[in-house]
C-alpha cells in the first residue's frame, strides 16, 4: 500500500496588529531617581512638620524626661526641671522653658549648684547654633542663682564634662535683650584674689518684668581691698534685633572712683564695645593695686580714656588727665598673653612738676608738695639721710611683664632745666630695663641705661649713666653760678652695679667708676649759696683771691672708684692758670657722708701760694667747708677707709671719651708725671704729678698713705 506524503503545513497567517494601539514607554531611571527622592523629602518635611506641629501643640513638655537625661550625660552633671518644662520651635527659632531649673557643680566647690532659676524662657537662633554660635533673640530669669567659680588648679564651674579638666574662659552668649530679676551671680578667682556678689534686677521693686533696663548692684573684694558697685543695661527697643545696648557702671573703693559708660554690640557681648571711661583717686598706685600692678605713689589724679575690647585685649585710647600738677596723655592696652599680664603703654606729658617725679625713685610725693626738699631728708642714727629706702615692689612685678614709652615735653623745675625727656620702659618676667632713658639737661644731653634684675634673690642694679659736654654756666645757674662768666663745659660718666631692693641699698653695695672732665673754659660765681655751703667762698679758699675775673680752667678731672658703696678720689686733678688743685679722700652711699681735701698748689710763687687746704665734711644732706690745719691735712678720708687706687689717668680720660684730650686743654692732666704745663710754686715744671708706686697699682696691695700728697700721688 502506497502512503502519500501529507503536504506541508502551512504556519497560520498572524492577525495584523490595530494601526492605533498605543506602545508602553520606557521607564528613565533618572526621573525614577527624582521622584523616589522628591517623596523622601516629602515624607522628611512631612514628618518635621508633623514634629514641629507636636512640639508646638504640646510645647514639648513631653521632652522634660529626655531633656534631662541627655543635658546630664553631656554635662556630666545632674540637670534636673522642678516645675514646668517647654522645648519647641516657633518658626524656626526654638522656645526654651523651663521653672525650677538646676545644673550642679563639681565635687570640689563650696555651693552645690552651678546654676538655678525660679523661672528661665529664652527664644534661640537655631541656625547660628547649628554654626557654632550661642545666640539668643530674648532672656527671661528670674529668681536666678550662679557660681561662677575658679579654684586653685585652675578648674571652673561652667566647663562641664570631666570634672578635673583645666577650665576653659567663659563665653557669653549673645544676648538681644534680657529681661532679668531677682538673679545673683558669684564669682570667685583666687588667681586674681577676686570675689565678687552682684544681683541683677530691679530687687527692690520686685517687679516681675523690666522693659528695656536691667539694673545690677554689688560688693566685692579684689586683692583684699573692698569695693562696691552699681549700674544697668539701658536696652532700647532696636535691641531686640541686635542693635547697640547702653551700658553704665559705676565702681568706688576708699576713695578710688571708677566710672564706664557707653555702647555694647550686644547686652551680653563686651568685644567691639565702645565705652568711655573716667578715673580719679588721691593715689593712682592704689588704682593699679587692684591689677597688681607696681606703679609708683603719686598726688591725686584723674583721667578718662575710651575703652574697647578687641581680639582678647582691653584697649585704652584717647587717655587725658593729670597726676599731681602734671599732665599725662596716650594709650595703653591689657592683654593675657599665655595667662600673663602684660602692659603695652605709648605716654606723653606736656610739663611734669618735678616733685611728681619723686616717687618714682622713692620720695613721698604729699610730702615733697607740702614741705619740698626737706621732706627727702630723713635723721637715721641722728645723721641725716636723703638717698630714698622705698623698696622695690618684687611681689608685684612678678606678676606681669610691660613696654611702655613715656616721653615729657619739658619739667618744672627751679634748679636744672630738664626738657625732652624719651623713656622706655621694659619688664619681662623680672628683669626691669630704662633703657634707652634720656633727656636734655642745660644744653647738655644725659643718656642712660638702667637694669634692675629682680630674678635672683638678691636684686642687682646696674646703672650706666653719660652727660654729653655740658654748659656749666647753665647747668648751675640755679645754684649762683654766674652764666656771663663762665664758658666752661662738664662732661660726665657715672658706671656702677650693687645689689639690695632699695636705691640707697644698692648703692650702698655698689662698685664702679665715676668721672667727671672739665675741658678748657671759665667758671665764675657770685658770692651766692651753692646747696649749703658758699661756692664762691669754697673757691675763694681754694684760689686764695677775690675772683676779681672768672677761674681761667685749662682741664679738669674729677674720678673716684667706687668699692663697696665707698668712693675714692681716683684721681682729682684740676689745671688752671694759675694753680693745680687736687683732692683727696671721697665719700660713702653707705650713710652719705663727705671726707675730702682740697688744696691747690700755685704754679708759681704768689702772696696767696700759701694757702691752707679746704675741706669738705658733713653729709649728702648737709655738706660744710672748713680750713684744715696741717694737722688734720692725714686725717682726710680715714673715717671712711679710703687708700690709694691710682687709676691710669688715660684710662679714666677714655672712660667718659674726652675725644681729644690734647686740643680740649687736657693734656697735661693726660701726661701725668710728664706735665710739663704745671709748675710748682717756685716756678717751676712740675714732674710729680699722679705718680704713685708700683705697688699700689693693685686694689688688694694697699697700704694707708700718711700724707695728703702721698694720698692723691704728688710727692715732692
Amino acid at each position: 500500500m502506497v502512503v502519500e506524503p501529507h503536504p506541508p503545513i502551512e504556519a497560520p497567517l498572524e492577525a495584523p496588529e490595530p494601526k492605533n494601539r498605543a506602545v508602553p514607554p520606557r521607564r528613565d531611571p533618572a526621573s525614577w531617581t527624582l521622584a523616589a527622592g522628591f517623596a523622601v523629602v516629602a515624607t522628611i518635611i512631612g514628618l518635621i512638620v508633623l514634629a514641629w506641629f507636636v512640639l508646638f501643640v504640646t510645647k514639648g513638655r513631653f521632652l522634660k524626661p529626655t531633656f534631662e537625661s541627655v543635658a546630664s550625660r553631656l554635662a556630666e552633671r545632674q540637670v534636673k526641671v522642678a516645675g514646668d518644662f517647654q522645648f519647641y520651635f516657633d518658626i524656626i527659632d526654638a522656645r526654651f522653658v523651663a521653672d525650677g531649673l538646676t545644673i550642679s557643680n563639681p565635687g570640689w566647690t563650696s555651693k552645690p549648684n552651678f546654676f538655678e532659676a525660679r523661672h528661665i524662657a529664652a527664644r534661640i537662633d537655631t541656625i547660628s547654633t547649628v554654626f557654632g554660635k550661642r545666640k539668643a533673640d530674648w532672656l527671661v530669669l528670674d529668681g536666678g542663682r550662679v557660681d561662677a567659680e575658679w579654684d586653685a588648679k585652675k578648674r571652673n564651674t561652667w566647663t562641664f564634662g570631666d570634672p578635673n579638666q583645666k577650665g576653659e574662659p567663659f563665653q557669653w552668649p549673645v544676648i538681644g535683650r534680657a529681661n532679668i530679676t531677682n538673679t545673683e551671680v558669684r564669682y570667685i578667682d583666687p588667681a586674681m584674689y577676686l570675689r565678687t556678689d552682684i544681683k541683677v534686677g530691679d530687687i527692690a521693686a520686685g517687679d516681675t518684668k523690666i522693659d528695656g533696663k536691667v539694673p545690677f548692684t554689688g560688693t566685692g573684694t579684689l586683692r583684699n581691698k573692698p569695693f562696691t558697685m552699681y549700674g544697668a543695661l539701658l536696652s532700647p527697643n532696636s535691641t531686640v534685633t541686635f542693635g547697640r545696648t547702653n551700658f553704665e557702671m559705676h565702681a568706688k573703693s576708699g576713695a578710688t572712683y571708677l566710672d564706664v559708660n557707653g555702647v555694647l554690640p550686644a547686652a551680653t557681648q563686651i568685644e567691639g564695645s565702645d565705652l568711655n571711661v573716667k578715673v580719679r583717686g588721691p593715689n593712682i598706685r592704689q588704682l593699679f593695686d587692684f591689677l597688681g600692678v607696681a606703679a609708683p605713689d603719686t598726688r591725686a589724679y584723674w583721667f578718662t580714656s575710651k575703652l574697647t575690647k578687641a581680639s582678647g585685649e582691653w584697649r585704652f585710647t584717647r587717655i587725658n588727665g593729670r597726676y599731681g600738677a602734671s599732665d599725662l596723655h596716650g594709650k595703653m592696652t591689657i592683654s593675657f598673653p599665655k595667662e600673663r599680664l602684660f602692659l603695652d603703654a605709648v605716654l606723653d606729658s606736656n610739663l611734669v612738676d618735678i616733685i611728681d617725679v619723686g616717687p618714682f625713685i622713692g620720695y613721698a610725693p604729699q610730702a615733697l608738695a607740702t614741705q619740698g626738699v626737706v621732706a627727702a631728708v630723713a635723721q637715721t642714727g641722728g645723721t641725716p639721710r636723703i638717698l630714698p629706702d622705698a623698696p622695690l615692689r618684687i611681689e608685684s612685678i612678678r606678676n606681669y611683664d610691660a613696654h611702655i614709652l613715656y616721653k615729657v615735653k619739658d619739667f618744672r623745675n627751679p634748679k636744672f632745666p630738664i626738657s625732652n625727656v624719651n623713656l622706655t620702659f621694659d619688664l619681662n618676667n623680672s628683669l626691669m630695663k630704662l633703657s634707652p632713658f634720656t633727656f636734655d639737661i642745660a644744653g647738655g644731653h644725659l643718656a642712660s641705661d638702667i637694669s634692675i634684675n629682680a630674678r635672683v634673690p638678691a636684686v642687682l642694679t646696674d646703672y650706666d649713666i653719660r652727660l654729653s659736654p655740658t654748659p656749666m654756666g647753665k647747668l648751675l645757674a640755679g645754684f649762683g653760678v654766674d652764666q656771663a662768666g663762665t664758658t666752661g663745659t662738664i662732661k660726665a660718666r657715672i658706671k656702677m652695679s650693687g645689689t639690695g631692693d632699695t636705691l640707697r641699698d644698692s648703692l650702698a653695695t655698689s662698685n664702679g667708676r665715676i668721672a667727671i672732665i672739665l675741658p678748657k673754659g671759665t667758671f665764675w660765681t657770685q658770692y651766692i649759696q651753692l646747696s649749703e655751703f658758699d661756692l664762691g667762698v669754697f673757691v675763694q679758699k681754694l684760689l686764695q683771691d677775690k675772683l676779681k675775673k672768672p677761674v681761667e680752667i685749662n682741664c679738669g678731672l674729677l674720678g673716684f672708684t667706687v668699692r663697696n658703696g665707698v668712693a675714692a678720689a681716683d684721681p682729682i686733678l684740676i689745671d688752671t692758670d694759675k694753680n693745680v688743685m687736687t683732692a683727696k679722700g671721697g665719700f660713702s652711699f653707705k650713710d652719705e657722708s663727705l671726707d675730702m681735701s682740697f688744696r691747690a698748689d700755685a704754679k708759681k710763687f704768689s702772696l696767696f701760694s700759701g694757702q691752707s687746704p679746704v675741706g669738705i665734711k658733713g653729709y649728702f644732706a648737709e655738706p660744710g667747708i672748713n680750713i684744715l690745719s696741717p694737722q688734720l691735712i692725714a686725717r682726710g678720708g680715714v673715717g671712711l677707709g679710703l687708700g690709694i687706687v691710682a687709676s691710669p689717668l688715660a684710662a679714666v680720660l677714655a672712660f667718659v671719651d674726652i675725644g681729644d684730650a690734647k686740643s680740649a686743654a687736657c693734656g697735661p692732666v693726660l701726661a701725668g708725671a710728664q706735665a710739663s704745663a704745671m709748675r710748682t710754686k717756685s716756678g717751676k715744671p712740675r714732674n710729680d704729678v699722679g705718680r704713685v708706686s708700683e705697688n699700689r697699682q693693685q686694689a688688694g696691695d694697699r697700704k694707708q698713705p700718711t700724707s695728703l700728697d702721698e694720698k692723691v700721688g704728688l710727692k715732692k
